[in-house]
This record gives structure tokens, C-alpha cells and sequence, in this order.
């Protein structure tokens, strides 16, 4: 069946003078005259007709059937830009690469991944873990996040949280002998450690008045999530980040036996590449992952 739809520029005239409210800037944005504008208005309300606008000395306005019909119209622009928009995007841009080391994943985007894609249903998120540093010369990815033990210069960077160390450990563990009621207690417990911070046991029990301890002792894993893991199955005390264990400590999985939290200088940070344009995807997980580190460090 064929369409009766009037002439298409004189919709796209319409469409613009009725959101511009004038002709002129109608004009501006459609690159042509005023005097154009204003003939395909004419050639609009006479394919209609129906008058479309009340001009006067002072401009031009809707009428009521204008009106209405302006809002069919811009709901059927909108979907069309919207399409073409669809259509030139390549399927790369809706793909974001994250590269972050594992407990970081584990333990805190993962938990919080399903927020970002109930926001940005269209994003298809990819996640990589390592330790290393991101190159983003070398690897695919849009976002790298790791630890820094000093604020990183230069653009391309966004804090997340800063570290805060303390020890945590099974609930049980505190019920057994040898007791733990003082830092120095800790000579008769296994100590809990990642090879990838090995010495951060060093700098809380200097804070904490017990550097004579020895921290080469007990048991260390290839990351911090497995002694974690280790931590809750009663295995010994680990030396936990506060961003890592807040969930556990209010759950009651895990204990913290002394008040005493030490700030790092360190921090974790979000990186992206600065050679070239930020995509709409990095800046749209951009602004959710600050937005939960803030909510998460309140």
C-alpha cells in the first residue's frame, strides 16, 4: 500500500521551525534561506490543509493542530535519528574491554557489574584480569584499573578509593587459643599474605607498634582473593584492603581483631587512553565506577 506522507522537506522545515520557534534558526540549522523555510511551511499547511502556525509582528506560533501535530513529528525524528545513529556505529563501540587485576574483580566490580548493565543495557563489558599495568599500546583495551603507590601524573587517570590496611580473619578464629587480643598476638597466628603486596603486613604492624614480628612467615597465594578465601576458611589472620573486605566485615564473614586501620598512600585507579577521543562507552563506565567507589567509601 503506498504511503501518503507529505513532502519530506517540508517536514524537516516544519520540524525545525516548531522546535526553534523561528524561521530563521530554522534556516540556520537546515542550510538554506528564511524565504525557503517559510515556502515549505506553505506547501505543508497546503498538502494539510490545516494552518500550522500563527505568524504575527512578533514571530511565529503553533496552533493548536500544530501543536499536536509537532509532537507526532518529533517522536517520529527522534526514532529515526536515533536509528542512523544505530546504524553508523560500528559494533566495537558498544563493546567495553576492562583490564583490572583479579581481586579487584572478584571482590568488587563483579558484585556491582549488574548496576552498570541495568544503566547501559547495550554495553557489552569484557573483562580481563592481570596485574600488570595496562599498555595501551600493546593491549585491546579501553579501561585498565590497578594499584599505584603513589597518585600517577599526567591525564588518562581517575581515583577510585585509597587503600586502608587491616588485618581480618574468621569470627571462630578469635574464639580459639592462642588468644588475639594485642598486635604482638600475632606471632602465634599464620599470617595471610598476596605475593603481589608483600609489604603491607610490614607497614601495618609498624603502625600498630609490632615491626618486630616476622612477615616473611605463614601462608602467601599468587592473589589476594584466594587469601581472602583463606581467611574465612579459618586458615590465619590475612592482611586485608578495608574497599575489599567492607561487605564481609558487615556480613560477619569476616572480623577485623583491632581497631587499628593504616592509609596508604597508594590508591586504586581507572585508566584510559588520552592519543585519541574517549568513547561514550568509557566515559559512560567512567561515570557509573566513580559513582560507586564514592557510594561504596561513604
Amino acid at each position: 500500500m503506498t504511503r501518503r506522507i507529505p513532502p519530506l522537506n517540508a517536514l524537516r522545515a516544519f520540524e525545525a521551525a516548531a522546535r526553534c520557534g523561528n524561521f530563521t534558526r530554522a534556516a540556520q540549522e537546515l542550510f538554506v534561506t528564511q524565504g525557503a523555510v517559510s515556502r515549505h511551511i506553505a506547501t505543508l499547511e497546503g498538502w494539510l490543509e490545516v494552518q500550522l502556525f500563527e505568524r504575527g509582528r512578533h514571530g511565529i506560533r503553533l496552533t493548536p493542530a500544530g501543536q499536536g501535530y509537532y509532537t507526532s513529528m518529533r517522536v517520529a525524528f527522534d526514532q529515526i535519528e536515533h536509528g542512523t545513529r544505530q546504524l553508523q556505529r560500528s559494533p566495537d563501540e558498544w563493546l567495553l574491554r576492562v583490564k583490572l587485576p583479579p581481586t579487584f574483580a572478584i571482590r568488587w566490580l563483579i558484585p556491582r557489574l549488574g548496576r552498570f548493565h541495568a544503566l547501559h543495557p547495550r554495553i557489552d563489558v569484557q573483562i580481563t584480569t592481570s596485574h600488570k599495568p595496562t599498555d595501551f599500546e600493546r593491549d585491546e583495551v579501553d579501561v585498565g584499573i590497578h594499584s599505584e603507590p603513589l597518585p600517577p601524573e599526567g591525564p588518562g587517570y581517575r581515583l577510585l578509593f585509597r587503600e586502608t590496611l587491616l588485618p581480618v580473619c574468621a569470627p571462630a578464629l578469635l574464639r580459639r587459643d592462642p588468644p588475639l587480643k594485642t598486635p604482638a598476638d600475632l606471632a602465634h597466628q599464620t599470617l595471610l599474605s598476596s605475593l603481589n603486596r608483600p609489604q603491607d603486613w610490614a607497614v601495618w604492624l609498624e603502625a600498630a607498634g609490632a615491626q618486630q614480628l616476622d612477615t616473611n612467615r605463614g601462608l602467601k597465594f599468587e592473589n589476594a582473593a584466594m587469601a581472602y578465601q583463606a581467611a574465612a576458611e579459618e586458615l590465619g589472620v590475612m592482611m586485608g584492603l578495608h574497599a575489599f573486605v567492607r561487605d564481609d566485615l558487615a556480613s560477619g564473614r569476616l572480623v577485623a581483631p583491632f581497631d587499628l586501620r593504616v592509609p596508604t598512600a597508594g590508591g586504586y585507579f581507572m585508566a584510559w587512553r588520552t592519543d585519541r577521543p574517549v568513547p561514550a562507552r568509557v566515559r559512560d563506565f567512567e561515570q557509573w565506577i566513580a559513582g560507586e567507589a564514592a557510594s561504596s567509601e561513604e
